[in-house]
């Protein structure tokens, strides 16, 4: 109910119902983009080869919200963006200058975007390649070379156009255009998923049962998103009191917050990207051959024992990935450092490595609470589809890449509410 209010006080704010309009506007391009055809492409063979919802073809399917399997001109969607982004920030570990230009302000910022989006335009160019000539080459009505660079030409304009498409509406909607497009990819298949769990309701081939079953683990998800996207710690800060020529500085109490999930969704899609490889590897394969075989009964979610290793090898591989990418974007000694600098220490804790060490120990323990969540989120999927039998496409990394996007342009919106108030008050 929150989220309603807050959307109808932001429509009745003229700036912002524009910014809105724009937003939108910008959603039904992408949406109209993800139904252009790429030209030179056999469709009945395309629609044959794309009948599955495993491997890799899952993931990219659902971030491109079904231009993947389309085979559309945003058919790479914005991953190539994601994968710079992720690539970007973990050089900056790695490279000296790119972590002084990360501390660098604005300007600093700006610098890594730019190299963000050239990035983004190779890995487009090598994914669009790689796809036109090696994973949907039987698919190319020519494959002479005109017809296969026109392919990706078109492919690796599709992403930069969306990169584009993203940066404007940071610029002129409400933010976080990345995560809008991505979020109206995953919410075009709603309608279409509800559609077919119904047909499949209505025909007897799926009980009320399993119906509810799907309701309520989809009630469950999200309030659970909620929570812990909402959750955490804050660890109280005193800065001490200190005297510059005639005026006295600091005394404030303050509070550093620690997120409960700081890793968001990656972990999970790095897991999924992991353990679909081999998957993906059988489509080049006959499907008699004892290697797919071996791959379909241990490895894949469809097989038996298959669906408990891949659950078990989940849980491991997400629970590692969490660990991975907060140790990557949460640095406690630098932020012990910053707090000794300007005078900050948390009561009953020495400053230095005693403080580094009780934000480590802190950090530590709520990092496994949002890890076994994850976890969950992406292994009832699975078991609920072993128990059911229903394919869910709307699964929990869906859900939880939707509920996460959703708060966070809720939190933009009421952001830009507060500073236009602000604003207006002072005048």
């Amino acid at each position: 109910m929150e989220m309603f209010k807050t959307i109808a006080k932001a429509w009745k704010i003229i700036d912002i119902r524009k910014k809105i309009i724009f937003t939108l506007l910008m959603l039904v391009i992408f949406r109209i983009g993800s139904n252009i055809p790429v030209p030179g492409i056999n469709r009945t063979y395309l629609a044959q080869a794309m009948n599955t919802d495993e491997g890799l073809f899952a993931l990219f399917n659902l971030f491109s919200g079904g231009a993947f399997s389309n085979f559309t001109i945003f058919a790479l969607s914005i991953t190539p963006y994601i994968t710079a982004s992720i690539i970007l920030q973990l050089l900056t570990i790695a490279i000296p200058r790119l972590e002084r230009l990360a501390k660098e302000g604005t300007e600093g910022q700006k610098k890594i975007a730019q190299y963000t989006r050239y990035l983004t335009v190779v890995l487009a160019i090598i994914q669009a390649i790689g796809m036109s000539v090696g994973m949907f080459r039987q698919a190319l009505i020519n494959t002479d070379f005109f017809s296969v660079a026109v392919i990706v030409l078109v492919l690796t304009a599709g992403t930069a156009f969306l990169m584009w498409l993203g940066e404007k509406i940071n610029e002129s909607g409400i933010g976080n255009g990345i995560s809008l497009i991505i979020f109206g990819g995953i919410i075009a298949r709603l309608p279409s998923g509800i559609h077919e769990m119904w047909v499949k309701y209505t025909e007897g081939t799926m009980t009320f049962v399993s119906l509810a079953l799907f309701v309520v683990f989809a009630v469950i998800v999200i309030i659970g998103i909620i929570e812990i996207q909402q959750g955490q710690r804050r660890i109280p800060v005193q800065y001490a009191k200190r005297v510059v020529g005639r005026k006295m500085y600091g005394g404030q109490s303050t509070h550093i917050p620690l997120k409960v999930n700081q890793a968001g969704v990656i972990p999970v899609i790095f897991a999924m990207s992991f353990l679909q490889f081999p998957l993906t590897i059988t489509y080049f394969m006959s499907a008699d051959s004892s290697a797919s075989m071996w791959i379909t009964k241990w490895l894949s979610p469809q097989g038996s024992p298959g669906v408990w290793v891949y659950a078990v090898f989940n849980v491991i591989l997400i629970l590692f990935f969490t660990y991975f990418y907060t140790a990557v974007t949460f640095n406690p000694m630098e932020v012990a450092q910053n707090m000794k600098a300007n005078g900050g220490f948390i009561p009953g804790i020495r400053p230095g490595k005693a403080t580094v060490e009780y934000l480590n120990k802190v950090m530590t323990r709520i990092t496994f609470v949002g890890a076994v969540f994850l976890a969950l989120v992406a292994v009832m999927p699975t078991i609920v589809s072993q128990y059911t039998h229903m394919n869910l496409h709307f699964g929990g990394t869906s859900l939880l890449i939707a509920v996460g996007v959703a708060l966070d342009t809720m939190k933009q919106l009421e952001n830009q509410m507060v500073m236009r108030n602000y604003q207006g008050f002072l005048k």
